[in-house]
């Protein structure tokens, strides 16, 4: 089976950075298309950024582009989060999720992790 465990969730004031990272296990990062979604309380869940091993990486929503940043590290079998200039805005639960890279929909999911950020 394909696991996935997200780590670095906090409490953090506005403008802190915070960096969550996603350990796979059960296949290699490299099988798989990977992505960070967030959903905050009463809003639907909604896709924050997403990798591919085909070099491509994108960051959806306009009001965290240029702060956030996602990364995979095949060697560690790991996808990352990097999180800078943190608004109340994006407090959050944020989850990993994977899908086989041939697959449109997304099949696992992490349990998901805290992001709260105080202004």
């Amino acid at each position: 089976q394909v696991q996935l465990v997200e780590s670095g969730g906090g409490l953090v004031q506005a403008g802190s950075s915070l960096r969550l990272s996603c350990a796979a296990s059960g296949l290699t990062v490299r099988d798989l298309d990977m992505a960070w979604f967030r959903q905050a309380p009463g809003k639907e869940r909604e896709i924050v950024a997403q990798v591919t091993w085909s070099g491509s990486s994108t960051i959806y929503p306009g009001t965290v582009k240029g702060r956030f940043t996602i990364a995979g590290d095949s060697a560690k079998n790991t996808v990352s989060l990097q999180m800078n200039s943190l608004k109340p805005a994006d407090t959050a639960i944020y989850y990993c999720a994977a899908k086989f890279k041939e697959s449109l929909d997304y099949h696992f999911w992490g349990q998901g992790t805290q992001v709260t950020v105080a202004s």
